[in-house]
């Protein structure tokens, strides 16, 4: 019986963890917060431009709230969250919420295609070069995964682009007048924005996964179950992969965080309306709500992410022993 399902064990487990992640957030809020204040520039001079007068400048700061004093501003932005509210844009003049949510479906998909081909691929290459270990065929893999990973994605980006898009004209190099599920009405727009994100994406989970294959392979277990007359077939399927999953589990909550970062330049690169290239304009405007808002997104996203993947690693790992 796994430690999630002993009876009261697993809900205390999980209160634990939810409590951990709720003060996890309420920490990211507070150094948010606090970095965007330590922002240089004001933002009223960049919204009315350099040739405002002071008055104006004075007049737009009050209108905002940003001349009341940081702590103050700290409590109304944190009784706003509380109550689902992040705020209003200074740049586009609607809710912050609303916001994200608009640019939320094109981030979807397109980490969602990614993780739905870098998974297979990497499970793929990691299990065959495991049970291979010390092959040429491991050694090529290694050597491809690594090579991917250590190519920059805006270069990467920019290659496939003028390779594929400028010079063959196989590809469009933007999706412009396309965002959301609207992408899907034409898939050739995020060929090359999920290439780029699986190259990099793709040798940390591969090779993790190629790590643990070859520790469950080589176990005392894996080899007295060989020794009893149990099939190659059946000791891969029933054993060595199952005691496999639990690192990968956890590599798989890094690899969304990868994921997350990568958004942001591809998003930019291939003039994707999503929510990194929204916390890029975000930032270049000084649009403080819009910045704390998606800087307290990806937090969330990424807390809960490792919050599930570790609960699921703990529930393989009891139901493995």
């Amino acid at each position: 019986m796994s430690a999630l399902a002993a009876p009261g064990r697993g809900a205390v487990l999980l209160a634990t963890r939810l409590g951990i992640a709720l003060g996890q957030i309420a920490i990211v809020a507070v150094a948010v917060f606090a970095l965007t204040a330590l922002l240089p520039g004001d933002t009223a001079v960049v919204l009315l431009g350099e040739q405002a007068d002071s008055g104006q400048v004075a007049a737009l700061r009050e209108r905002l709230g940003l001349d009341e004093p940081l702590g103050q501003r700290f409590l109304s932005w944190a009784a706003g969250i509380l109550h689902g509210d992040l705020g209003t844009s200074l740049r586009t003049g609607i809710p912050v919420a609303t916001e994200l949510g608009q640019r939320a479906a094109t981030t979807l998909v397109l980490a969602l295609l990614t993780l739905a081909v870098v998974l297979p691929l990497a499970l793929s290459a990691g299990v065959l070069s495991g049970l291979r270990a010390g092959t040429k065929f491991d050694r090529a893999v290694n050597f491809a995964v690594v090579l991917l990973n250590s190519v920059p994605e805006f270069a990467v980006a920019l290659l496939l682009v003028g390779v594929l898009s400028v010079q063959a004209g196989l590809l469009p190099a933007t999706a412009v007048g396309l965002s959301g599920w609207s992408l899907l009405s034409d898939p050739a727009v995020l060929v090359l924005p999920v290439a780029v994100l699986v190259g990099k994406q793709l040798c940390a989970l591969s090779r993790q996964v190629r790590t643990g294959v070859v520790t469950a392979d080589g176990s005392e277990f894996a080899t007295h179950v060989r020794r009893a007359g149990l099939s190659e077939s059946a000791v891969v399927l029933r054993h060595v992969l199952p005691n496999a999953v639990g690192p990968v589990l956890q590599q798989l909550a890094r690899t969304v965080d990868g994921l997350l970062g990568g958004v942001v330049v591809i998003e930019a690169l291939f003039a994707l309306p999503g929510l990194g290239s929204g916390f890029v304009e975000a930032v270049k405007a000084r649009d403080l709500p819009a910045v704390q808002g998606y800087a307290l997104v990806f937090a969330a996203v990424t807390i809960g992410v490792n919050l599930v993947t570790d609960l699921a690693a703990r529930h393989f790992r009891a139901e493995t022993r």
